[in-house]
């Protein structure tokens, strides 16, 4: 993995306290729209705070970011970790907690697959094709929708923004992508995502029910650029892991 802004992220999951969640503003994402719809997006919460954002790949499988998962380097521990599922509004909806020693991360891409007991929420399709420089894509989660101290302004609700994916070796991505790497690069359009949006999901723009995952977020620079690891190249791990 190349360097990254995963630090930025990771501290701002940790510095979230309850507090925001009340405070937050309607609005979505950095500059995003609130979202309409949205049923495999699970938000991630440590000791009951909010975290990162995840995505529900099978009935018992949630997928997200692996460095939500960490502080100081240390593994979080499962009992610390729960998810809110079934309602864009993280204040609703039904919490499910990891199944004990369930998590396995990816050897080769910033991802994390977490075993829950049987949810009841529709589940993302898994693209089987990689992505392509100029396709428009959609990243959805809960987070920051503020600059700076992005623990005040952590959303209750579900936001979006459009970004298009750009070529791996565009002087803009440097630093986030390489040609060849796990993860790959798009320019913001509306919104960019931001801490908290961690381990979200990044659609296909598609019909409702017909979008496929393509990725997984793990970065940007709050302003123009963001990056993510790509499903196509991880398929045939979650799959191996989730079919078990």
């Amino acid at each position: 993995m190349v360097r990254r802004v995963h630090v930025l992220l990771l501290a701002a999951l940790l510095l979230v306290t309850g507090s925001v969640m009340s405070s937050a503003p309607a609005s979505a994402v950095i500059g995003g729209s609130k979202s309409t719809y949205g049923p495999w997006a699970v938000r991630m919460l440590v000791d009951g705070k909010p975290a990162c954002t995840g995505t529900a790949v099978a009935r018992q499988w949630i997928l997200s970011a692996s460095h939500c998962f960490f502080e100081q380097a240390q593994p979080i521990a499962d009992k610390r970790i729960s998810f809110r599922v079934g309602s864009l509004d993280v204040r609703k909806g039904t919490t499910v907690h990891p199944v004990p020693g369930g998590r396995v991360g990816s050897a080769h891409a910033d991802m994390m697959l977490i075993k829950v007991p049987p949810m009841t929420v529709p589940t993302a399709r898994l693209a089987t094709a990689g992505v392509h420089p100029g396709q428009a894509v959609r990243q959805y989660g809960w987070g920051a929708t503020c600059t700076g101290d992005e623990n005040t302004c952590q959303s209750p609700v579900l936001k979006q923004s459009d970004l298009r994916v750009v070529r791996p070796d565009d002087p803009r991505c440097d630093g986030y992508t390489t040609p060849g790497g796990s993860d790959f690069c798009m320019e913001k359009v509306s919104g960019i995502p931001a801490g908290g949006d961690s381990g979200g999901p990044v659609m296909s723009i598609a019909p409702r029910g017909t979008e496929t995952l393509l990725g997984v977020f793990d970065g940007s620079d709050r302003e123009k650029i963001a990056e993510a690891g790509e499903i196509s190249q991880q398929l045939a791990w979650i799959r191996s892991i989730t079919r078990q």
